[in-house]
């Protein structure tokens, strides 16, 4: 019955009703996988390689014939598997690939769809890794890419070439927040026979991008997936084929460039999934919260939750209200002294800390042009409204969020964001 309503999902995910009907959080609810002697968590695979019982199998296994079997854990594991399974429930697509970093998830997919002479569409605002990738790696292969003002689906169509591949966003831009029309997108992609390709780290649960038209939807699960920095890790969410094809013993990406996750942070993640849903409704609802005051105050902020947001009307139109508008929250503190001087000044008051990442159960608080960001070269920055003062929170779980903003504001009048 489950297996129906998917497939109902998937040839319907224009319509508002049956985006509705799936919830991700009821997906990551119903998983159950018994451990090798009956544990309520799965065995962890702790081998590299794994045994045949005749040699036809192990040849059959390397030809991709053989379901069930395990080859070599650059490949697949037990672990690695039980992961997978259950994030491409979340997504709700029909499989995913789980790989050591966020960025081994980007890489490989990129490289496994875009060849010598390809072209990229990519949005402007992505994170900074990302950027140089595209910009200074990939190129490298004959890849041109261009990168373009996502929000404006103009700027989109005229950036399309012939030879175009792949159109490369983030739901929620990082650092400036901005939000793509992932199905106004996907539609106009699939006009041309391109491949949607969306980073979807901002925003798990409140957004399903493959239920939105996406082709490829990938996680950093170092954030909030795991949520407790202390394990590096990412996913790639796509159909059955395309799962397939990129850990191809032959020419599969990820298979070949070897961005393998280990068996252990696997079965640590997948712990962590499954509170998941409940802190993403506590990130979203302290962000909210402590938008709302700031910008009360006068402080220029910029949160998908406010209503002054540009994007406020769209993000509703996709989101489930449940888990909210997610916890990332910029400010605008005037200047970069004052906005290193009030980050400084907030982790001395144990506001949170002064570190890169996002996700944790404390604040975390960067100033992305100099970090995050500092791959991108300031002229762009500058271009894309990416200013020296701008410092990116990733809300915490916070117990009393106002207690919390009463010290920021402390903070602020003390170095000067506010009189």
């Amino acid at each position: 019955m489950k297996e129906e309503r998917k497939s109902v999902i998937f040839s319907n995910y224009k319509q508002k009703t049956i985006y509705i009907m799936f919830n991700p959080a009821n997906e990551i609810q119903d998983l159950q996988f018994f451990g090798e002697f009956g544990g309520v968590n799965p065995s962890i695979s702790d081998s590299s390689t794994y045994t045949f019982l005749s040699a036809k199998t192990m040849f059959d296994t390397f030809e991709g014939n053989t379901d069930g079997c395990y080859l070599y854990s650059r490949h697949s594991s037990p672990s690695n598997m039980y992961l997978s399974a259950a994030l491409a429930k979340m997504e709700g697509t029909e499989a995913a690939h789980v790989c050591a970093s966020g960025m081994g998830a980007i890489t490989g997919t990129l490289m496994h769809l875009c060849k010598n002479g390809d072209h990229i569409v990519s949005s402007r605002t992505i994170y900074g890794g990302t950027y140089a990738f595209l910009k200074n790696f990939i190129t490298g292969f004959g890849v041109a890419v261009d990168f373009v003002d996502i929000t404006k689906i103009e700027s989109i169509k005229n950036a399309i070439k012939p030879n175009t591949k792949v159109i490369y966003l983030e739901t929620v831009s990082n650092p400036l927040l901005e939000v793509a029309d992932v199905e106004q997108i996907s539609k106009l992609a699939k006009e041309h026979g391109i491949q949607v390709v969306v980073d979807n780290t901002f925003s798990p649960l409140t957004i399903s991008p493959a239920l939105q038209g996406a082709d490829i939807v990938i996680h950093s699960l170092t954030k909030y997936i795991n949520g407790s920095s202390d394990t590096v890790g990412g996913v790639i969410c796509a159909s059955a084929d395309f799962i397939n094809d990129i850990k191809n013993v032959n020419d599969g990406a990820c298979m070949l460039l070897g961005s393998t996750m280990d068996s252990f942070r696997s079965a640590s993640i997948l712990k962590n999934l499954r509170t998941l849903p409940i802190r993403m409704q506590k990130h979203s609802e302290n962000a909210l919260k402590l938008g709302q005051l700031l910008e009360k105050d006068g402080v220029k902020t910029v949160y998908p939750g406010l209503t002054s947001h540009p994007s406020h009307q769209l993000y509703k139109s996709m989101f489930r209200e449940e888990f909210g508008f997610s916890g990332m929250l910029t400010i605008d503190a005037g200047s970069l002294e004052k906005a290193n001087a009030l980050m400084e000044l907030m982790q001395e008051k144990n506001v949170g800390y002064l570190a890169v990442s996002l996700g944790f159960y404390k604040t975390l608080f960067s100033a992305p042009g100099t970090s995050t960001s500092s791959e991108i070269p300031l002229e762009e920055q500058k271009e894309m409204g990416l200013t020296d003062g701008l410092i990116r929170f990733s809300i915490g779980l916070d117990h009393d969020i106002e207690r919390t903003y009463n010290v920021i504001k402390e903070c602020m009048i003390k170095v000067g964001v506010l009189s």
